[in-house]
């Protein structure tokens, strides 16, 4: 016992007695010195790295990261913004009193160690989080109710991660903002580059083709050289970033030529020719362009060719009691609304039904009369067959059913199969004798375009009949145009003489003294395409003649050139009752400047002119009022790839 007691007082005093000695010592030294100098320590190590310093210490990757780190533009942040949480006073002064500390330890540490917000990341970083807080106070208000529940450790987290969050989110908008001007500034001196080079170019041909230049081969090289750069750099001017050093280069050579070129009237006279030159290329552009789109508005596109092909196909495998319609009895009832509609183009006949039966207020009182040819007369039954267009009533009929329509009766459509007429129309070397393509459009060749002037005999026991081309949508209900009163008018038509080009002078020749006697050259045009014809009045006035007079006094086309439009200004000369220009608004065939507002308020808007809607060539803008009243979902539609 004795021996083990001696042993543990030794051990005590070798082994454990130190160790408590030594860490007395430093404990007194931590105490002594912690409050004074640790944080200093700290930041001093951490500041002694260098700010975006390219050593390969991994600590430099703090620096790089924190530098993309700003304050978001344009928003101001207020040391109140933290006033938008609701929070309890004693939470109040506490938060308050938190910002205060952190501000005086921030103020404190940038002191001591004479430091700058710019050159310290741990200040950025303790910035940024603070702004990062104060704008997520602004953004969170009332919703931020429940979180005073939380412990004080857990919220701060929170916050700083939140706050963090909606600082990158505010930096990326930002950056996109400034990325997005930029790019625009970088557009606009790319496009003025562009036309400063176009310019350079032109005048480094001028000099080329001067004698000057030519008798001074060093330079005409050099010359060439350059126009062959600036070529090369506005193929891909967008993309390229020597367009500043080859401006300056070719400026530099223009220089030179400016200096050995000393005559300017050869100067003037190669620009003079120069002009001539694209002036005659302009010309030559806009008459192929105008025959182009001639052309275009000429052919039929491949589905509405393959339409009629697939429906006459079913309708000649119906059965007889199949391709009857119904309610044929109202066909010739008086009472009922009727409409004309003349056209050999399926699809467009039906837009011109639907829409009109969309917007009728009683369906059941409107009798569409359709008239096409031969060859699209089957067609246009098995579509109505198939999409009966609810209670209203249908009938198509054949014009080569009128046996009373021929040449011996019809002045224009003996003109029409007149050998003047074919060689007109089919020899190729007379194509450039007429300036005005439009007129050499094959429709005019149809008799179903003239068909307008024979209503009465078309429609014997009617007394009002609504015409409409089939290139029309209908917009309203149209059933208050059959209870106007047109004065003893036989035409109610919506007059066009807001623009000069609608006045009679630019449909007659009033350079023949028949047509300078009987008419005002400024009297105003009305428009066909929506016209309530009063038959009765029609009969009484013996209109019809008035127009086979006319045609065959039109028999070498020295009144007018071909069209209905001007044997009807001729035929209801004095005849016609202007209607009000809302029932009727045209354009949107070939102007792309028609007013929105006009197209809200209209009846009926009127593609008239070469961009119909059904065409590649229509005009965007316009056609969702006609694609409307297409079901491009119908097995028929499908089967001939039309699609909207």
């Amino acid at each position: 016992m004795m021996v083990r007691n001696v042993v543990m007082i030794l051990l005590f005093v070798t082994v454990i007695a130190p160790i408590i000695l030594y860490t007395d010592r430093l404990g007194s030294i931590h105490t002594s010195s912690s409050s004074s100098s640790a944080q200093d320590e700290f930041v001093e190590d951490v500041t002694a790295f260098p700010f975006n310093a390219h050593s390969g210490g991994r600590l430099n990757l703090l620096p790089q990261e924190l530098s993309t780190l700003k304050e978001p533009i344009g928003v101001v942040y207020s040391d109140n913004s933290t006033e938008s949480f609701p929070e309890t006073k004693e939470s109040q002064a506490s938060t308050n009193h938190s910002h205060q500390v952190s501000a005086r330890v921030l103020s404190t540490t940038t002191n001591e160690q004479d430091l700058s917000q710019k050159d310290n990341p741990i200040i950025q970083v303790t910035q940024t989080l603070d702004q990062g807080n104060q704008l997520l106070a602004a953004e969170s208000g009332a919703k931020t109710a429940t979180s005073e529940k939380k412990t004080d450790n857990a919220s701060q987290n929170t916050l700083n991660q939140k706050s963090t969050q909606t600082s990158i989110k505010v930096d990326q908008r930002e950056s996109v903002k400034t990325v997005s001007v930029k790019n625009i500034h970088e557009t606009t001196i790319t496009d003025g580059r562009v036309r400063h080079l176009k310019d350079q170019l032109i005048r480094a041909r001028v000099y080329l083709s001067l004698p000057a230049a030519r008798n001074n081969p060093q330079f005409a090289r050099e010359i060439r050289l350059r126009i062959k750069e600036v070529q090369r750099a506005l193929v891909d001017a967008s993309k390229d970033s020597d367009l500043p050093r080859k401006l300056k280069a070719m400026e530099q050579t223009l220089a030179k030529g400016k200096q050995i070129q000393d005559d300017c009237a050869a100067m003037v006279k190669k620009l003079r020719a120069m002009l001539h030159s694209m002036d005659e290329q302009l010309r030559v552009h806009k008459k192929q362009t105008m025959f182009l789109t001639q052309l275009t508005a000429k052919t039929v596109p491949k589905g509405l060719h393959c339409l009629p092909l697939r429906l006459t196909t079913e309708y000649y495998s119906l059965n007889s009691s199949q391709m009857n319609f119904p309610n044929q009895e109202r066909l010739e009832d008086p009472l009922m609304y009727h409409y004309a509609i003349f056209s050999d183009n399926v699809l467009a006949t039906a837009v011109v039904v639907n829409s009109t039966v969309t917007h009728a207020k009683d369906p059941a009182k409107h009798v569409f009369h359709i008239v096409t040819d031969r060859l699209n007369y089957a067609a246009m039954r098995m579509w109505f067959l198939v999409n009966p267009p609810g209670q209203a009533t249908i009938q198509v009929q054949n014009i080569e059913e009128f046996t009373w329509l021929n040449s011996s009766y019809s002045p224009v459509l003996k003109q029409l199969g007149s050998a003047s007429m074919i060689d007109y129309y089919f020899r190729t070397h007379r194509s450039s004798s007429d300036s005005n393509l439009k007129f050499r459009n094959p429709k005019y060749l149809s008799i179903l375009n003239h068909l307008r002037f024979y209503l009465p005999e078309i429609f014997p026991k009617l007394n009002k009949v609504l015409f409409l081309d089939d290139d029309i949508v209908v917009r309203k209900d149209l059933t208050g145009l059959w209870s106007l009163d047109l004065k003893g008018n036989v035409n109610g038509a919506v007059e066009t003489c807001g623009e000069s080009f609608h006045r009679f002078d630019r449909y007659l020749n009033f350079s023949n003294p028949l047509i300078s006697k009987n008419f005002d050259p400024h009297a105003c045009g009305w428009a066909y395409g929506m016209n309530v014809f009063d038959l009765e009045q029609w009969k009484k006035q013996n209109i019809t003649e008035v127009y086979h007079r006319w045609q065959k006094l039109n028999h070498d086309r020295q009144l007018w050139k071909l069209g209905t439009l001007p044997p009807g200004l001729i035929t209801f000369w004095k005849h016609t009752y202007p209607l009000d220009r809302s029932w009727h608004v045209l354009g949107l065939g070939y102007n792309p400047s028609v007013s929105q507002k006009e197209i809200d308020r209209a009846a009926v808007i009127h593609y008239n002119g070469n961009m119909k809607p059904w065409l590649e060539i229509g005009i965007p803008k316009y056609r969702s009022y006609w694609a409307k009243y297409v079901d491009y979902d119908h097995k028929y539609m499908r089967e001939c790839n039309i699609n909207p």
